[in-house]
């Protein structure tokens, strides 16, 4: 089982962030998180990296919905997306599982909630092959 869904596009790095942050909105997720990895590398290890971004989407509505079934759903968010170049100069953009992620909480509750990010997620993806 894997803990991630992931694209590979043909897509320029800088454009796969605006196309996925796009997609994201169609379905309701907003940016909350913003993380360049490279230049954060480099910062603080003077080490070169791969163009690496992580970016952490809620959509706030199922947020506060799992909220209400476990107060402590709030370590495994927000839902993770990275954009990362290849060296063969594809750019993948992967998000996280929710379904697998939510596995390890022990509350059936929210597994609805799990399959419910996931088709959202995955139509994400969908939008950028089209």
């Amino acid at each position: 089982m894997s803990y991630f869904i992931r694209l590979s596009t043909h897509f320029k790095f800088d454009d796969a962030i605006d196309r996925v942050t796009r997609a994201l909105q169609t379905e309701g997720f907003g940016i909350l998180t913003d993380i360049d990895v490279k230049a954060t590398l480099k910062e603080k290890l003077d080490v070169n990296f791969k163009k690496y971004r992580i970016l952490g989407a809620c959509n706030p509505s199922f947020a506060y919905k799992a909220f209400q079934v476990e107060d402590q759903i709030g370590i495994m968010m927000p839902c993770n997306v990275t954009v990362i170049e290849q060296d063969n100069g594809h750019v993948d953009i992967s998000v996280m599982d929710p379904t697998t992620a939510f596995n390890v909480i022990e509350n059936e509750a929210l597994q609805p909630f799990a399959q419910e990010l996931k088709s959202r997620l995955e139509r994400c993806l969908t939008y950028l092959e089209e």
